[in-house]
């Protein structure tokens, strides 16, 4: 069995506010314990779905420590620690790891930063000083970094470097990172069945706030390589977590509060500049998730 930290389904959860628009640690434990209760295997707190850069740095510290306090060692813990500028990365994953978290998840250099592959290089070389465990992140489309299957051989080099979450959404290309043997995470949703067939290390995954249980399900029968009854599980999933990804009204993270909302994960209202989700993304979101709205929400 593989020695890999963070196998199986990781969650990269909402973040809760109130009605206020603070953060709502209440609901983060009860969400947290709910999720626990479904089976997932790590969290990811100030993830992207959780609105990370929609937070100021202390929100994040502070969701950070107290989720990993809520935690107390019964899964995982990777902290997002993704920033502009290389000395905040730095103070945050030193911070994350202060507060107990196994692992940091930080993209690349981005808006306009250096992209050239001895750049990225010296820049995880600089966080991985910390001495806390480090999963890249390779979002190309949004980012304007591509981490290909040399740069990745080159960052685990470092100790340190443990992983890549790739949300290319590319199956081709996240094949290939898979070719080199190194541990690879999925993280995009509807590539959820295929990466794990390829034989991804695990997933980082944000539609599983909506149907823990279903997600934990199926990332359970790959582990035991029931791939008729991955298919068919796939079959249900396969419309909630396609509707999620595409980027209609208003993108990602309203739709997947919208839909966690609906099977009773409510974190509030996604914060500006994201507008609330209209009426008829709601209804296609209700039909999408079609039985999974029932199984979802007994108790």
């Amino acid at each position: 069995m593989s020695s890999f930290a963070f196998q199986g389904l990781n969650l990269a959860i909402t973040t809760p506010f109130d009605a206020k628009g603070r953060l709502d640690f209440n609901r983060l434990e009860e969400h947290v314990e709910r999720y626990l209760a479904a089976g997932v295997d790590g969290f990811v707190f100030s993830s992207g779905t959780g609105m990370h850069v929609y937070l100021t740095t202390d929100e994040s510290k502070a969701l950070i420590e107290r989720g990993t306090r809520i935690v107390a060692g019964r899964a995982k813990v990777i902290a997002q620690t993704s920033a502009l500028l290389t000395a905040d990365v730095v103070d945050r994953t030193q911070f994350a790891k202060d507060s107990g978290a196994d692992g940091v998840m930080l993209l690349p250099p981005f808006f306009e930063g250096p992209s050239t592959d001895d750049s990225v290089f010296d820049f995880y070389a600089e966080v991985a000083k910390v001495g806390l465990p480090i999963i890249g992140y390779n979002v190309p489309q949004a980012v304007g970094v591509r981490i290909t299957p040399d740069l990745l051989r080159r960052l685990c080099e470092l100790p340190e470097f443990r992983a890549i979450k790739d949300s290319s959404g590319d199956l081709t290309s996240q094949v290939q990172l898979i070719g080199t043997g190194l541990e690879i995470l999925n993280g995009a949703d509807p590539l959820v069945p295929f990466s794990l067939f390829a034989g991804c290390s695990g997933l980082i995954w944000g539609g599983a706030n909506v149907t823990p249980r279903a997600c934990v399900a199926i990332v359970k029968a790959a582990k035991e390589k029931r791939w008729d009854d991955v298919q068919a599980q796939w079959r249900i999933l396969e419309p909630i977590m396609s509707l999620l990804w595409q980027g209609d009204y208003g993108g990602y993270v309203p739709s997947a509060y919208a839909a966690a909302e609906i099977t009773g994960y409510s974190s509030g209202a996604v914060r500006k500049p994201f507008r609330p989700v209209p009426a008829e993304r709601i209804a296609a979101l209700k039909a999408a998730l079609g039985p999974l709205v029932e199984k979802e929400t007994a108790r």
